[in-house]
């Protein structure tokens, strides 16, 4: 019992449990990668689908709404993959690379941008994506900066 109590109480210092959490963060790393490889495969999947559908039985001169639908899918899978980039880097590394999360954010704004339907928009989401664009961009300026010096 006395051999109990103390390898609990050893396995409660900093040390150990530190090791223990970062063996926890490197289990669930794992696991969230494989789910967006799975992901990644389901939207290539669906692209390839929508693609073989829509661009063969679109009629002639209906091909733009088509196209944004395209548009958004590649878009989805390159998010997809900056995730993907996001948690390998945090797996080679043991730290969220700020620099690789803001150009994820990035692409994710241009994304709804390039498939806003501005007939059903209104001012004010405008004026959002604009600042969060301003704000992301601004913030990717200064850790380029910073990360050259």
């Amino acid at each position: 019992m006395r051999r109990l109590f103390k390898r609990i109480a050893e396995s409660t210092t900093d040390e150990k449990f530190m090791h223990h959490i970062e063996s926890i963060e490197v289990v669930v790393s794992k696991v969230l990668s494989v789910a967006m490889v799975v992901v990644i495969l389901v939207a290539i999947f669906d692209l390839g689908v929508l693609l073989i559908k829509e661009l063969f039985s679109t009629p002639y001169g209906e091909i733009n709404k088509t196209l944004f639908k395209i548009f958004g899918l590649f878009l989805n899978i390159l998010i997809a993959l900056e995730i993907l980039e996001n948690i390998t880097a945090y797996l080679r590394k043991h730290v969220v690379q700020v620099e690789l999360v803001i150009v994820t954010s990035l692409i994710a704004v241009s994304r709804k941008i390039i498939i806003l339907d501005l007939e059903k928009t209104d001012g004010v989401e405008l004026i959002g994506l604009a600042i969060a664009i301003f704000a992301l961009s601004i913030s990717y300026w200064i850790i380029r900066y910073s990360n050259s010096k």
